[in-house]
């Protein structure tokens, strides 16, 4: 028979499991990883009564996407334009981008399913006599490993030829150059930080809904059980 138990710690844990999962997702297709040198844009009115004007910006390179500045050739108005530099895998500017891209990849992948397993644990709990907090806790801390290796590897990609296009010609493995890191960057370390948060609270997650408490509710007949 299903119960459904509801415990303020179980759902805590739910509730994170999810933020984590979309943290890592849009921390990984953003093109905010690396923020570039600033460069100038030549930029004119269409009757010229302004001149031209030189405006600075900076370009932004993401793991295999990029933004940067157009403008219009008979307007004045600039765009930013955002999207894939890479058509494919082996497009990806440096091998250890593309080991990066795979371990992200695959702990964000991880982390997606056991957020979706995540939201049914208010109604099973257990499968095969093994506890399904548990199960997605080991996940979750394996999945926070992956993230470290490819944040680990994502630095040593810098001195590649798009880096440095992008930071100047003192860019170098682990080496900014004219460079400083965007916030995708902050936010992918970040999520990882919570991703192994979440993995040790899926053992509260666990005792709550195994509490003695939950079982005498069980036993008295409740299929709708709330605690605080």
């Amino acid at each position: 028979m299903c119960h459904v138990i509801v415990t303020c710690r179980s759902v805590l844990w739910t509730l994170l499991s999810i933020v984590v999962a979309f943290t890592e997702l849009i921390a990984f297709m953003s093109a905010d990883w690396l923020i570039g040198k600033a460069k100038l844009l030549s930029s004119e009115d269409m009757d010229n009564r302004t001149g031209g004007s030189q405006e600075p910006y900076h370009p932004t390179l993401g793991i295999y996407g990029r933004c940067t500045r157009i403008s219009h050739m008979w307007l004045s108005r600039q765009d930013t334009l955002c999207g894939p530099y890479a058509e494919n895998f082996n497009e990806i500017a440096s091998e250890f981008w593309q080991a990066t891209a795979i371990f992200l990849a695959l702990g964000i992948m991880i982390l997606c399913a056991m957020a979706f397993v995540s939201v049914f644990t208010i109604c099973v709990q257990s499968i095969m006599k093994k506890s399904i907090f548990n199960v997605c806790g080991l996940l979750q801390g394996i999945a926070g490993l992956f993230l470290i290796l490819g944040l680990i590897l994502y630095p040593a990609g810098w001195g590649c030829q798009k880096a440095i296009s992008y930071c100047g010609p003192y860019a170098s493995a682990y080496k900014l150059g004219d460079c400083s890191l965007g916030w995708a960057f902050y936010t992918a370390i970040g999520g990882t930080m919570l991703t192994f948060i979440c993995a040790v609270f899926s053992a509260q997650a666990e005792i709550a809904t195994s509490s003695d408490k939950v079982q005498e509710e069980i036993e008295e007949g409740k299929n709708l059980i709330c605690l605080l």
